[in-house]
């Protein structure tokens, strides 16, 4: 996906490799999102950096304490987070931006190991359906829980992945969602008011 620039950067490097998760590893709020952006994490090298949707997840994690900063353009532009750490199910940006099997199934073993190192995580908000369903099939993978019924998705969803932890769903902050209404400012700000709740 590096190969294949858009215009306005033909003439940066992008960093076209897997992209490790960016954060505070002491967070209690861990976010989970898809994949890279082809033309933001995927040239930036750092989650949810220089595009739409990041626009949208950092200026809330700035308006409720979490970013020091409510603009992400760049790995040197000296956003900071505190006591959250973000995440996604895949790590390269795939083609058409929708992975296969086979990525998610050889991103997973990264997912689980930063499920059981961040200790101190009290709320996961999984950005979109397909986090969502990740989450949990993790959560179950690690034994967290034994779900009779897998939870459905729906915006404002909220799971109890065991003791001291939730799984919080919401519409993923993409163009197709925050360009029709699907997803509002005050719509993705609740999610992040009720995190901070659970947190508490």
């Amino acid at each position: 996906m590096a190969a294949t620039k858009r215009r306005q950067y033909q003439d940066w490097e992008y960093w076209g490799k897997p992209v490790p998760g960016f954060g505070d590893p002491d967070a209690e709020l861990l976010i989970v999102g898809l994949a890279p952006a082809a033309h933001g994490a995927n040239r930036t090298g750092r989650m949810f950096t220089s595009d739409q949707s990041g626009n949208w997840l950092y200026g809330a994690l700035y308006k409720f304490g979490f970013a020091n900063q409510p603009d992400s353009t760049d790995r040197d532009d000296g956003m900071k987070l505190t006591n959250c750490y973000i995440t996604a199910a895949v790590r390269c940006a795939p083609p058409g931006n929708k992975p296969a099997n086979d990525e998610f199934e050889n991103c997973r073993p990264y997912l689980l190991e930063e499920l059981q190192l961040f200790t101190g995580v009290r709320v996961i908000i999984a950005l979109g359906k397909i986090a969502f369903d990740t989450v949990i099939s993790c959560s179950q993978i690690l034994q967290w829980n034994e779900f009779t019924k897998k939870p459905p998705f729906k915006h404002g969803q909220r799971v109890k992945i065991r003791e001291n932890l939730y799984l919080l769903a919401s519409y993923h902050p993409s163009q197709q969602n925050t360009f029709t209404g699907k997803l509002t400012r005050s719509m993705f700000y609740s999610i992040f008011k009720r995190a901070i709740n659970l947190i508490k």
